[in-house]
Formats: C-alpha cells, sequence, structure tokens
C-alpha cells in the first residue's frame, strides 16, 4: 500500500466508510433515475424546519450593529457575556450553579466532543459507549488515541448500568451517553441517569478521574409530556456537550458549548484543558456571530409540535403496514426491527421500492434499520404504502416471526 495518496488508517475508514453517508450516495443515484419527487430519503438527520422566525431579525440586527472588532478573535472559549448567558441556561436546566467560567463554546457538538476526547484520552484510554450509539463516536474517541467499548442497553434500549459497571476497567476514562437518542429516540429516565451517575462518583476516589459525558442535541425534541432528566445534578464527574443544531434548526451553522459540572474534580484545570484543545485542534473558537447569535436566543426554539405531527405519522404507518418498533419518546428516528436478519440485505430490499434508510449495524445495532423523519409530511405519507409493499413482497419463509 506504499502509493496510497491517503493514510492506511484513513483508507481502511473510507472503506468501511459511514452507513449514512453510504445511503447519501445511493440515494443520489436513485433520484437521478426516477427524479427526487419519487425517492423517500430518510437517512440523514438534516432538519427540513425552518429556523424560528427570532434567528433570521437576530442575525440580522447583528449584521448591522457593525461594531469593530464584532468578527475577530475572542478568548478560546468564546465572549465572556455569552459564557455567562449559557451559563444562566445550564443551571435552570440542569438544577445546578453553572457559572461562565465553566462553559466553552465549541462548533458544534461534534467539535465539542473531540475537545473533550482530546483533553481527556491518553493513549489506549477507553470510553464505554452504550449501543446502539451514534455512529461517528468511534471516530471521535479514535482521533485523539482512546478505544471505544460498547455495551448493550436493555430490550427497550433504556440504560443496562450494570452492564456498564461490568465493562469498568483500570483503563476506563468516561462513560458517553446519547439521550434523546440516536438512533433509537429513546430517552433516558431520571432513576437510570441517577445510579449511573452514583456508580461513576464512586470511582472519583479510588482511581483518577472517570467522567459522565451526555451528547445531548435532542433535549429539546421529547414527546409526551416527557422531559430530558438533568444530567449535572444526576453526576459529579459529568460534562454535558450539545448544539443549537436541532433547537434552532441550523446544523450548517455549527454552533454548541461544553458545559463542566464545577463539582469535577480538578475542574479548574479540566476547564483550562478544554479551552486550550479547542484552540489547538484547530477550531480556535467557536463561529463570533453565532456565538452572539445563540446567546440573543437563549429561550428560542423550533416548533417541535411538527416532530411530533411527524412521530406519530411515520410510527401509525409502520403499524399499519406491519413493522415492529419502540415508539421514538424523543429526537427523530425510529429504529425498526428489520424483518430478516440480514438488516443490510433489508435496506437494499427497501431501496428497489425507492426508500431510503441506513442499516442498524452503522449504529452497533444489528438487526435493525433507522429512519429519520425530519422530512415533510407528504414524505411520510406517500412512503407508507411502499414500506408495506416492500414487506408485503419478502419472499415467503424469509420474514421474521
Amino acid at each position: 500500500m506504499a502509493d496510497l495518496p491517503v493514510g492506511e488508517k484513513i483508507y481502511g475508514a473510507l472503506e468501511k466508510s459511514s452507513w449514512i453517508r453510504r445511503m447519501f450516495e445511493v440515494g443520489t443515484a436513485l433520484k437521478k433515475e426516477h427524479g427526487e419527487e419519487n425517492v423517500f430519503d430518510l437517512t440523514l438527520g438534516n432538519p427540513d424546519l425552518d429556523p424560528p422566525l427570532e434567528f433570521f431579525d437576530t442575525i440580522a440586527a447583528l449584521i448591522q450593529e457593525r461594531k469593530k472588532g464584532a468578527h475577530g478573535y475572542m478568548p478560546n472559549a468564546g465572549y465572556p457575556d455569552v459564557l455567562d448567558t449559557v451559563g444562566r441556561l445550564v443551571s435552570a436546566t440542569h438544577g445546578v450553579e453553572v457559572g461562565g467560567r465553566s462553559i466553552v463554546m465549541t462548533c458544534g457538538a461534534a467539535g465539542g466532543l473531540n475537545v473533550v476526547f482530546k483533553t481527556i484520552l491518553d493513549p489506549g484510554d477507553e470510553v464505554i459507549v452504550p449501543r446502539p450509539y451514534f455512529a461517528e463516536y468511534g471516530a471521535y474517541i479514535d482521533n485523539h488515541g482512546g478505544r471505544m467499548v460498547t455495551v448493550d442497553t436493555a430490550a427497550d434500549f433504556s440504560l443496562d448500568v450494570d452492564a456498564i459497571d461490568a465493562a469498568m476497567t483500570a483503563r476506563t476514562r468516561a462513560v458517553l451517553i446519547n439521550t434523546p437518542n440516536n438512533p433509537t429516540g429513546k430517552l433516558y429516565r431520571e432513576a437510570e441517569l441517577a445510579a449511573l451517575g452514583a456508580l461513576i462518583d464512586a470511582r472519583a476516589g479510588t482511581t483518577r478521574p472517570v467522567y459522565l459525558i451526555a451528547d445531548e442535541p435532542y433535549r429539546e425534541i421529547v414527546y409526551d409530556g416527557l422531559e430530558a432528566p438533568p444530567i449535572l445534578k444526576q453526576c459529579r464527574q459529568s460534562i454535558v456537550v450539545t448544539s443549537y443544531s436541532k433547537s434552532l434548526s441550523i446544523p450548517g451553522e455549527r454552533i454548541g458549548y461544553i458545559a463542566v459540572n464545577p463539582s469535577c474534580a480538578g475542574a479548574d484545570t479540566l476547564m483550562a484543558g478544554l479551552i486550550m484543545c479547542n484552540r489547538i485542534l484547530g477550531f480556535v473558537n467557536a463561529p463570533a456571530l453565532m456565538q452572539r447569535a445563540v446567546a440573543a436566543l437563549a429561550t428560542a426554539r423550533v416548533n417541535t409540535q411538527a416532530y411530533t405531527k411527524r412521530r406519530d405519522l411515520i410510527c401509525d404507518g409502520l403499524e399499519y403496514a406491519g413493522y415492529r418498533f419502540d415508539r421514538p419518546e424523543g429526537a427523530f428516528y425510529v429504529f425498526c426491527k428489520s424483518p430478516i436478519p440480514d438488516d443490510v440485505a433489508f435496506v437494499q430490499h427497501l431501496q428497489r421500492y425507492n426508500i431510503l434508510t441506513v442499516p442498524g449495524v452503522g449504529f452497533g445495532g444489528p438487526g435493525h434499520f433507522r429512519i429519520c423523519y425530519c422530512v415533510p409530511e407528504s414524505v411520510i405519507t406517500r412512503a407508507i404504502p411502499r414500506f408495506k409493499e416492500a414487506l408485503d413482497t419478502l419472499p415467503k419463509g424469509t420474514a421474521n416471526s
């Protein structure tokens, strides 16, 4: 492989490439062949809802200010007034007093997670991740010399704290959770989070710190009167990473933050490390304009009722068509059981009916496939008959009982 134009590690990663992106490429070819309106693309969590009107008004007003230095460098953690505003919001949300000194503004949640792992991991350190999990976690951890250790969740995708406990070793540095969860739509309950927090905090005095890292970009998208529990309140050794990509429907703007529980062991050193890593990873700082915008829009949200309606449309339709799944409690994904054991083969079968989904194997959940319903309602309603046709035309004897 001496003549490879890229490193061997990256070449191997390209060979395996993300299932989500792979399905995107398949979709591009299908749309070219059949017309975009005849292909039901349910692969990518790219919100189709517009940002709230206040977002556009705020951006317009900020641009018109034309303050000297408004688009220059600022402290690597972010503008002090923005940090204070976000700190107050985090305090109210998580039930722990968090000042601006415990916040780092980041280039989205993905940037934030990379900053956290760069800061806390030594080569060979382990990060425990419940499965199914967001497909990029392994890459983020590997970026900084770590190793992802996956553990099963319960049958309903809730946390199995005993399994996490059993997976812990002397090299465990963090437990990474994502709630509401991508791909399952599961919302972890306060009791299970409290049990996990107690497990992690109990290790603080016996070994080097282990952290509970919560990836929370879907915190605001929950259904049926549920609320996402406060993570920082459940665990002293906790770090929350989130973004405004879903709550304001601005994923392309790449803006989010890290919030550290001030009770973390060595919190000042941890914060100094996070701020330095935000710089040396090449992010330098989060986008200046977006920092000021999200601070001004601290309580603004997209209309999540639209997602509730779509959730009900897709779930009712899938039930009618004969599919099995746990109804999502948050986010905008359904993690369906594959009607045949090979989820990749079934996803390919769906493509014959111009339906694009992602196989569960890409999320550490083989035997399932993920449907993303942040798409227009018309796409969902027109896709349901095709889902039924795809299930009805499976060769006899191949479907799971």
